[in-house]
């Protein structure tokens, strides 16, 4: 059950994180940024999140091995060298208490992502796991 509706109460920090949101899909693509927040909302364990993205790629087309096959990326066979990198850099930014990102983590990134492209990453990252934060605190409910 939802303890409270944040997108009402905080509308103005809700707006603003939406359109800081939208960073980085023109270049990067909705395809790599929806698996990327569908990797953060895995970590952060937001059911909410989680469905959303998931349906995002259902819509954009995705097949459901790479969907399912975010959770074990590493493991995978699915996703491209690029997409690879992208998800140990979410992993890295998203756990960043734990990892302090490390070095080989970025030089990976940056061997696939321009300078621009990994701030605009970075980016849809961070709001993401504010998004994450918002509704697992909240309880957002799945499919509401």
């Amino acid at each position: 059950m939802e303890r409270l509706d944040y997108r009402k109460l905080g509308r103005e920090g809700y707006e603003l994180l939406g359109q800081l949101s939208r960073i980085g899909k023109s270049t990067l693509g909705v395809v790599l940024i929806e698996l990327v927040k569908l990797r953060a909302s895995q970590i952060n364990h937001c059911a909410y999140c989680v469905n959303m993205h998931s349906n995002l790629l259902r819509k954009e087309g995705q097949s459901e091995e790479r969907i399912q096959s975010v959770v074990v990326w590493e493991e995978a066979t699915a996703f491209t060298q690029r997409e690879r990198a992208a998800f140990a850099w979410t992993e890295a930014v998203t756990l960043v208490a734990e990892s302090a990102v490390p070095d080989d983590v970025y030089e990976l990134a940056r061997a696939h992502f321009s300078e621009q492209e990994l701030v605009e990453l970075t980016f849809a990252i961070v709001t993401i796991n504010a998004h994450n934060r918002l509704a697992v605190a909240f309880r957002r409910v799945p499919g509401s």
